[in-house]
């Protein structure tokens, strides 16, 4: 299968610079595949699971915020944040999830409310894509 330049960077560093076969992420729109060839296209990232294959094999993360930008030379993913899989510490995401659902019952205002459901979905995506190895 052909290879594309693949680059993911978060604030804390980059998380992949290689070559990969396939990325899968879930932007604003939906989900979408990058392969080999794929047309310019720039996406807001949205809040799900990304997928990476590559020569070796494929790994799976827990994505959120951000932008997706594909030209002929390189695919980059933006990303607000970027965890494996195999590195998420599935009590720590069950802990968030608690506190961002105490913290929305107990909003009292629009922007808590906004910033409780965002914690939220981070957290229970976190916790479905730990589930899944």
């Amino acid at each position: 299968m052909k290879e594309f330049h693949l680059q993911i960077a978060t604030p804390d560093g980059i998380e992949f610079d290689g070559k990969a076969t396939s990325l899968l992420v879930k932007c604003e729109s939906g989900d979408i595949e990058i392969l080999c060839g794929h047309t310019d296209y720039f996406a807001a990232v949205a809040t799900g699971r990304a997928r990476i294959k590559t020569e070796a094999g494929e790994r799976i993360a827990s994505c959120s915020g951000g932008f997706l930008s594909v030209t002929k030379e390189s695919v980059k993913l933006v990303t607000t944040t970027f965890e494996y899989a195999d590195e998420i510490d599935i009590e720590r995401a069950r802990a968030s999830k608690a506190r961002a659902e105490d913290l929305l019952a107990n909003a009292k205002d629009e922007k808590t409310i906004l910033a409780a459901k965002a914690k939220l979905a981070r957290s229970l995506n976190r916790i479905k894509v730990a589930e899944l190895l």
